[in-house]
C-alpha cells in the first residue's frame, strides 16, 4: 500500500475520546472495575488450584491455565485504560506505551480463539482416542504445543505496530475506547481503508480459521457419540464438552457480529461496537474461570474442601 508523502505532526503521547459521550462514567467505571477484578481474581484462583495439586498436572488443565492467562492479559490489555479514563478522568496515553497496548490487546484475541481452538483438541483427542489420551497427549507435548501458539501469534500480531510505527500522525485524538489498531490507524495521515482492510482478512481468516477447526472437531466428537451404545457414555462426553461449547458461544457470538458480520453490509453504531468490543473481551474472561471451576469435578471439590476449611 502506498503511503501519501506527508510529514504530519510529532505525537508523543494520544488523547481517547471513545468514552466522551458515556453517560454516567463514574458508574460505569465503578462497575467495569468490579468485573475486572473479579475477573483477575477467578483466574488466578483457576491458576493457583491447578498449579498446587499434583493431581490436576494433566493436559486439560494445562490448557486451562493458558486460558486463564490469556483471559487475564486480554482484559488488562485495556480495561485499566479505560477505567482510568471513566472514574479518574485520565484520558492520556503516551504514545510507546499506546502500540504496546495495541499490540497486546490483538495479541491477546488471537490467543483467546487459539486457546479454545486447542482445548477442542484435547477434548477430540480424549473422546475419539480414550485409552491412548495420555500418550497421545504428554504434559511436555501441551506446553510445547502452548508455546508455539504463542509464537505464532506473536508473529502474526507484530504485523500490526509494524505497519503503524512508520505513519506519520496528524491527530493525537483516538475515537474509541483504548489504543486499538482501528483508533490509531484513523489518526493518522493516511487513508485507512487498505489498512483496515488488511486488518479485516487477517481478523477473517483467524476467526473462520479456528471457528471452523473447532466446527470440524465438534463434528468428529459428534460422530464418535453416536457410535456409543452406552447412554450413560453420552452423558459422560456431553459433561465433558459442554463447559467448552459454553465459553465458545460467549466469546464467538460477539466478536463474528463486530468483524464478520459488519464486513456484508451491517452498519454498527460506535456505542453497538463498543458493547461489542466489550462483551467479547470481558464477558468470557469473567465466565470462563466459573465454568471451569464449578464444573470441573476436581477444581470444584478442592473449591468446597478450601471454604469447608475456612468456615467455623
Amino acid at each position: 500500500m502506498t503511503l501519501p508523502n506527508t510529514t504530519g505532526i510529532i505525537i508523543t503521547e494520544f488523547v481517547i475520546g471513545g468514552l466522551d459521550a458515556v453517560q454516567r462514567p463514574l458508574v460505569i467505571g465503578v462497575v467495569m472495575l468490579i468485573v475486572y477484578v473479579l475477573v483477575v481474581i477467578a483466574n488466578l484462583a483457576n491458576i493457583y488450584f491447578i498449579i498446587m495439586d499434583k493431581r490436576l498436572h494433566q493436559p486439560m488443565y494445562l490448557f486451562i491455565c493458558n486460558l486463564a492467562v490469556v483471559d487475564m492479559i486480554y482484559c488488562t490489555s485495556a480495561c485499566p485504560t479505560m477505567i482510568g479514563i471513566l472514574i479518574a478522568g485520565y484520558k492520556t496515553i503516551p504514545y510507546v506505551p499506546c502500540i504496546i497496548q495495541m499490540f497486546v490487546f490483538h495479541l491477546a484475541s488471537a490467543m483467546e480463539m487459539f486457546a479454545i481452538s486447542v482445548m477442542a483438541f484435547d477434548r477430540l483427542v480424549a473422546i475419539g482416542n480414550p485409552l491412548r489420551y495420555q500418550s497421545i497427549l504428554t504434559n511436555v507435548r501441551c506446553v510445547l504445543l502452548t508455546v508455539a501458539l504463542w509464537m505464532v501469534g506473536f508473529a502474526i500480531m507484530s504485523v500490526l505496530p509494524a505497519t503503524v510505527i512508520p505513519l506519520p500522525f496528524c491527530n493525537s485524538t483516538l475515537k474509541y475506547m483504548f489504543c486499538d489498531y482501528a483508533a490509531v490507524i484513523r489518526a493518522s495521515c493516511v487513508d485507512p481503508n487498505p489498512f483496515f482492510n488488511g486488518l479485516s482478512i487477517l481478523s477473517t481468516f483467524i476467526i473462520l480459521g479456528t471457528f471452523g477447526f473447532i466446527c470440524l472437531t465438534y463434528i468428529k466428537i459428534i460422530i464418535v457419540v453416536i457410535k456409543m451404545s452406552s447412554v450413560s457414555d453420552k452423558k459422560k462426553v456431553f459433561n465433558t464438552c459442554v463447559s467448552h461449547l459454553i465459553v465458545i458461544v460467549c466469546y464467538y457470538v460477539p466478536v463474528l457480529v463486530l468483524v464478520v458480520i459488519t464486513r456484508i453490509g451491517l452498519v454498527l453504531t460506535l456505542e453497538e461496537r463498543h458493547g461489542l468490543l466489550l462483551g467479547s473481551m470481558l464477558g468470557p474472561s469473567l465466565v470462563n474461570p466459573f465454568i471451569y471451576c464449578f464444573r470441573t469435578k476436581e477444581i470444584r471439590n478442592k473449591l468446597f474442601r478450601i471454604v469447608s476449611k475456612v468456615e467455623p
